[in-house]
């Protein structure tokens, strides 16, 4: 697929685009910033300004289209993960400027460009513990996407609009429009930097509800999310199958978050932030279990 890429050079986004290369995909950057890789052409776009973004999805994705003399060609998708990653970074009020104008932009020239395939990334910060004031029990574990979501955060609620915005925009083209809510990513290095420290104090990951994304998995989940048409808008956890804790789920949930209610069982160390639905429907298989790069202590 020729694919539009927003984010690309951010933690997550780099590893991203190196999957779906992986996957003969061809790539083209949008970004502030650029990737710098020489398999995949950056453009320097603004997200929050429309005509960039719809100038973006008309652009020759390197010289080498232009040999073909038949004009610009279509994108078969756009994957959205450029946004402020986080609060604490600018003032609140530009954060959910920026993310939401630039999520409103993306989508809106897709769907009116005609471009069928849309994944955007939203965030696990949208379940309202993550960035709450003060700690914050969830409503109900396992964290899934029927959850009724409740930040009170601006980077939280940005995510929780764009969602929004892509089921209006879905029910308005008919087209495929998903939604990651990608958990805390993990990339290849980080497990012997993070883990050992994870592991003899666990109560730092509570706020993430314990969860972790390998960023080469989310490769995995953005492809799968590519191959499978006719879902229309869709809402999918993006996390690995455990814990990124050496303590079973039962005990973990007890200990951190007691008295909240389960809504099912959970088996073994199966992950608070629940990816069944990713399973399921996408039939993602994780890769990337953090066993296999770290080892737990005895």
């Amino acid at each position: 697929m020729r694919i539009l890429f927003t984010g690309g050079s951010g933690k997550a986004g780099k590893h991203v685009i190196s999957y779906l290369l992986g996957q003969d995909h061809q790539i083209m950057n949008v970004d502030l910033v650029p990737l710098g890789d020489p398999r995949v052409p950056d453009l320097i776009a603004d997200i929050t300004d429309s005509g960039q973004m719809f100038n973006a999805m008309t652009s020759y994705a390197g010289f080498e289209e232009l040999e073909l003399g038949n004009g610009v060609p279509m994108f078969d998708a756009v994957v959205h993960f450029a946004a402020v990653p986080r609060i604490l970074i600018n003032p609140d009020n530009e954060t959910f400027r920026v993310n939401t104008m630039g999520t409103y932009n993306v989508i809106e020239a897709a769907v009116k460009l005609g471009i069928e395939k849309i994944v955007i990334a939203s965030s696990e910060t949208t379940y309202g513990i993550c960035f709450s004031d003060g700690l914050t029990d969830p409503n109900s574990l396992p964290l899934e996407e029927d959850y009724d979501i409740d930040p009170m955060d601006s980077y939280g609620l940005s995510k929780v609009v764009n969602e929004k915005t892509a089921r209006t925009f879905q029910r308005r083209s008919g087209y495929d429009i998903y939604a990651l809510r990608i958990g805390n990513v993990v990339e290849p290095h980080e497990y012997e930097t993070l883990f050992p420290h994870y592991f003899e104090h666990p109560e730092v990951r509570r706020r993430s509800a314990f969860n972790y994304m390998d960023a080469r998995d989310l490769g995995q989940i953005v492809d799968l999310c590519l191959q499978k048409n006719g879902l229309g808008f869709q809402v999918f956890n993006a996390a690995n199958d455990h814990n990124g804790a050496c303590i079973p789920s039962k005990e973990l949930a007890e200990q951190y978050f007691p008295g909240v209610p389960f809504t099912r069982e959970l088996e073994g160390h199966e992950a608070l932030f629940s990816n069944k639905k990713v399973r399921d429907v996408l039939g993602f298989r994780e890769q990337h279990n953090w066993r296999q790069y770290v080892r737990a202590p005895a």
